[in-house]
């Protein structure tokens, strides 16, 4: 339990902000790093990026649940599984195994 707030200085406007008690125990919980933007410069940030909030779980882009409109990035990877050319989300690292669709979903079961 985080018993104090904290008085932080925004890299964008330098300005001091506090980080409270509450707050700190909030990012601790999900394990973020502690603000680097007062909740000015944070909001003014999200929405010149289009991330406005509301309506599906906190994202733009309607009922699809996506952070904008547009194609998404897809990356070309080898199932870990089958060994068949994947296209997936997200840019692999080698750390972890990617799955083509088939083989995800069977491993979902």
């Amino acid at each position: 339990m985080y018993a104090s707030d904290k008085t932080l200085v925004c890299q964008d406007c330098s300005r001091e902000f506090i980080f409270s008690a509450s707050e700190q125990q909030f990012y601790a919980d999900r394990q973020f790093s502690e603000p680097r933007r007062c909740p000015s410069c944070r909001a003014a940030r999200k929405a010149s990026r289009g991330d406005f909030g509301g309506g599906s779980g906190g994202y733009s882009g309607g009922g699809r649940g996506g952070f904008s409109s547009g194609p998404r990035e897809m990356f070309t990877a080898t199932c870990s599984s089958c060994g068949r050319e994947a296209q997936v989300p997200f840019r692999p690292s080698g750390a972890k195994p990617v799955y083509c669709s088939d083989c995800f979903s069977s491993r979902r079961g």
